[in-house]
């Protein structure tokens, strides 16, 4: 049986609104499948200012577009200076009804980059 299958996304524009990152993808349909859904291990993520200004971000865990109080993750209202990158090197799961919701205090200020792994439960 193969492994989970190895993944990046980005770069995505973080802006002023809360915007859904990433979230598993669902298996449906099929006859006789063992899996039911899918899940995603992150385990690097990249936030870059393009800029020369200061600027924030926040990352949730949690529904789609929420920015619910006590969901936040790693970043919380973070501060990137003007043309530097910060990484994230732990490990993140998210199970098919969780998203990485990302949040910037300026438009289009900010980039997003993430490896990860899907697997299938």
């Amino acid at each position: 049986m193969a492994g989970n299958k190895i993944q990046t996304s980005g770069p995505i524009a973080l802006t002023n609104a809360a915007a859904n990152l990433l979230n598993p993808p669902t298996l449906t349909g099929g006859v006789n499948v063992a899996g039911t859904n899918t899940y995603m291990i992150i385990r690097h993520m990249v936030v870059t200012n393009k800029t020369a200004n200061f600027a924030t971000v926040t990352f949730y865990k949690g529904l789609s577009g929420a920015t619910t109080a006590g969901t936040e993750f790693w970043a919380v209202a973070r501060t990137v200076p003007p043309n530097i990158t910060i990484e994230f090197g732990g490990i993140l799961v998210l199970e098919a009804a969780d998203f990485l919701v990302g949040l910037a205090n300026a438009s289009t200020t900010l980039t997003f980059e993430a490896e990860y792994e899907i697997g299938i439960r």
